[in-house]
């Protein structure tokens, strides 16, 4: 996610006003409206009791967002903050697209994108844990970050993501448009600046990183300005990377995903949309995060006066082919 309004505002919102007059109901096809509240870019987590948690990017006068749900088909916004205190390298704005992953003694793993004191509208991967074994937290951040590569424009968008040996992984855009030649989400005047989404391995312990990371995917004509938002799941013995293309304030804004047999890739685009504008009367839908299982995800939609609220969906994966149940 990259702050930036673009020249396709104006069309957004005038989808906006032409759909928020009938807000998304739970329905029985399709996704539905989860939180109706300003939640963008949401990652989840499931407790060993089966309850649902959600984290959103700041908001709501949080840094860290928090919904839960028993069910996943309704969503509580918490009145709760996920991360109390920040990190000496992080300032006090910009904390996006958090993910949590629970690890094996229990504890859970916050990622972040935190802005970076050394190079301000620049970003880096925050992580912290959380000081029990409640998903909600509060998180203690880490105080070394996970990747910034700031001269690279910096890195957001981090997901956790465990492999079926048992080994740890992140996968993280590098924010290339953040030092673009300005134009849609600063990055749409050549040469445009490559968005690499890199692979991240850790250790146990979620944050510690071993060897280096490696490229897995890049933006291409097709994806407008950047590629984003990464989710990486394993289904059957195929990998599936969900992320999302445009700018986020673009009505072009969508999910995508691409495939691949072994993590480290090669990943091929499938070029398909698993959501976009006007589907399900829904405006630049992304943000995408499915989890593990294969079947749920959450996303984020603008859903008036320039919120965006998130969408929950069950979906269905058979072969490379995704959609929505």
């Amino acid at each position: 996610m990259w702050i930036n309004q673009a020249s396709s505002w104006a069309f957004g919102l005038s989808l906006i006003t032409s759909v928020t007059s009938s807000p998304i109901q739970v329905r029985t096809t399709g996704p539905w409206m989860a939180i109706d509240s300003d939640f963008p870019d949401p990652g989840f987590v499931q407790a060993d009791d089966g309850v649902w948690y959600a984290f959103g990017t700041n908001g709501n006068n949080r840094t860290v967002q928090v919904a839960r749900s028993p069910d996943f088909k309704t969503w509580t916004l918490l009145d709760k903050e996920a991360l109390p205190t920040l990190a000496g390298w992080e300032t006090q704005i910009d904390h996006w697209a958090p993910d949590v992953v629970r690890r094996n003694d229990g504890k859970y793993v916050l990622y972040y994108s935190g802005e970076a004191k050394e190079m301000l509208r620049h970003h880096c991967v925050g992580t912290a844990v959380s000081e029990g074994t409640d998903p909600s937290g509060p998180y203690i951040p880490n105080p070394t970050p996970l990747s910034c590569r700031l001269d690279q424009g910096g890195s957001i968008d981090s997901s956790g993501f465990l492999d079926k040996d048992g080994t740890r992984y992140v996968v993280f855009k590098v924010d290339g448009n953040s030092i673009g030649n300005g134009g849609d989400c600063n990055n749409g005047i050549a040469p445009l600046k490559p968005t690499p989404i890199l692979l991240q391995q850790v250790a146990t312990d979620g944050f510690t990183p071993v060897g280096d990371a490696v490229q897995i995917l890049d933006r291409d004509d097709s994806d407008g300005p950047l590629v984003e938002a990464p989710n990486l799941i394993l289904h059957g013995d195929t990998y599936f990377l969900f992320y999302s293309t445009h700018c986020y304030t673009d009505p072009l804004y969508d999910i995508r995903w691409a495939t691949a047999k072994s993590i480290t890739g090669p990943y091929t685009k499938t070029g398909a949309q698993l959501v976009k504008s006007g589907d399900y009367n829904l405006v630049s839908p992304g943000g995408g995060t499915v989890c593990g299982c294969g079947d749920k995800m959450l996303f984020h939609g603008f859903c008036g006066d320039n919120r965006r609220c998130t969408y929950a969906a069950d979906i269905t994966i058979q072969g490379t082919q995704v959609s929505f149940v």
